[in-house]
């Protein structure tokens, strides 16, 4: 029993160690891709929202006006907030970017993904390596815990200093308001877990014109670069 053991701890540790290779294969693929587009701007959002879901067509109208100004769009490729990003994209001749990634309850990749601009991960943490690495800003829609992780790896991120500041958007008030008073007086107020300053590495928005408007004020003083 327990040479059989040994055995399986053995094949464990050596699959592990191939699995290295796999991952630096989607890092290459990943950089050498992304790092041809230009500016980009990463938009998340719940893959379970409507197309008659107002957050739907307005995501869809900020991703149009977006890629007018210059910008490519980002997504994780699937159904939801991200096709309607894509579609806004693809519909006003813009850069329109998927990462998709393989789960068991979601649909394959939207259509409306250009065709030479489509990857495939197996592994989160590299594709999320790729939506911080190459956007020069976030913007959030309402979603659920994917949304959420996406938004607070690049607070943290942003927070450590281990990348370049580039704007956080949270559009929809009525969905963020209650994360964000539970921020200032969980976090800040009560338990003084975070810094006052931290409140500012986030804007709230409501307008497709009020995102646009945080978009450009911040470009209007940066350069556009990789953040790490």
């Amino acid at each position: 029993m327990r040479e059989n053991k040994d055995k399986k701890w053995n094949e464990t540790k050596t699959n592990d160690s191939w699995s290295i290779f796999k991952i630096m294969g989607e890092f290459v693929e990943g950089y050498e891709k992304l790092s041809l587009i230009g500016p980009c701007i990463s938009i998340f959002g719940s893959a379970r929202t409507n197309p008659d879901d107002k957050y739907y067509k307005l995501t869809e109208e900020i991703s149009a006006d977006i890629v007018s100004r210059g910008y490519g769009i980002i997504t994780g490729g699937g159904p939801g907030i991200m096709e309607a990003a894509n579609k806004g994209a693809k519909f006003n001749n813009g850069k329109s970017v998927g990462l998709c990634i393989e789960l068991p309850f979601e649909e394959n990749s939207n259509k409306f993904i250009d065709n030479d601009k489509l990857l495939n991960f197996d592994y989160f943490f590299v594709r999320k390596v790729m939506f911080v690495k190459y956007a020069q800003g976030f913007i959030v829609m309402p979603g659920g815990f994917g949304t959420l992780d996406e938004l607070f790896e690049a607070l943290t991120l942003i927070q450590t200093h281990k990348v370049e500041k580039f704007p956080i958007i949270l559009v929809g008030s009525e969905f963020w308001e209650g994360i964000i008073d539970w921020i200032k007086k969980t976090l800040l107020l009560e338990n003084n877990n975070i810094s006052k300053e931290d409140l500012d590495l986030f804007k709230l928005a409501d307008t497709k014109d009020e995102v646009i408007n945080i978009l450009e004020k911040f470009h209007s003083n940066y350069e556009f670069s990789p953040n790490f």
